[in-house]
């Protein structure tokens, strides 16, 4: 998998977090003592909220893939352990938004490299599953869009209130990542984010037009790359 962060050796990555933990404290010591002077304490509240929320990742993800609860089927597409007859999706997170990501791309190629990315660690979850029918196969995004969804198989189901919960508390991370996936600042609609579901007959059946799609979206991204 070429994960830029997961292709540096230890020693690198533990620079890199243990620079993200320096600064994210130097922010938040900074919001504290402007809070405490000004006597506006909601000041320092918000600020360790917003970067707590924005560094998580960056230290959530690797912890999870050195214990296994999370797998990466390609840079940009990671799921969960199979748990009660269902494997959870997720896209990529701020964390590898960041690092994955190339900086030359314009919005359009980094949303089709998302896409792409996504599909393709699509293809390599079903490569392994595709004799396990009746496994279920969740998923929340605010890229995906309804019409894509359900043309590679998925049914649109409803957003529980809790993954509702989750994503206002990560509003600023789901900023962030939005913006950085249409290179310019983008508040995300959280009311346009989906649930989707499906199991590994349906999206077998689907294979070959993920496939195309897939393939389309290589070659486009190919012809395309760093021209603006």
């Amino acid at each position: 998998m070429e994960h830029p962060f997961y292709n540096k050796n230890k020693k690198e990555q533990n620079r890199i977090s243990i620079v993200i933990a320096i600064c994210s404290l130097i922010i938040i010591s900074i919001a504290i003592i402007i809070s405490i002077y000004s006597g506006i304490y909601l000041i320092g509240i918000l600020t360790f909220t917003i970067t707590l929320s924005l560094i998580a990742p960056f230290f959530d993800m690797p912890s999870l893939k050195k214990s296994g609860r999370i797998i990466y089927y390609s840079p940009l597409f990671i799921t969960e352990k199979p748990k009660n007859g269902t494997i959870k999706i997720h896209g990529g997170t701020l964390f590898d938004y960041y690092f994955v990501i190339d900086k030359r791309m314009n919005g359009k190629q980094r949303t089709n490299f998302i896409i792409q990315q996504y599909l393709q660690g699509l293809l390599d979850l079903i490569k392994k599953y595709e004799n396990e029918s009746k496994i279920k196969v969740r998923g929340t995004s605010y890229i995906l869009n309804k019409r894509t969804a359900e043309k590679i198989g998925f049914k649109i189901i409803r957003t529980d209130f809790l993954q509702k919960i989750i994503l206002v508390y990560n509003y600023f991370n789901i900023l962030t990542s939005n913006s950085i996936a249409k290179n310019k600042l983008s508040f995300p609609n959280l009311n346009k984010t989906i649930t989707f579901e499906t199991n590994f007959k349906q999206l077998s059946e689907r294979k070959d037009y993920i496939e195309k799609l897939n393939n389309k979206l290589i070659n486009t991204i190919a012809n395309n790359v760093y021209k603006n």
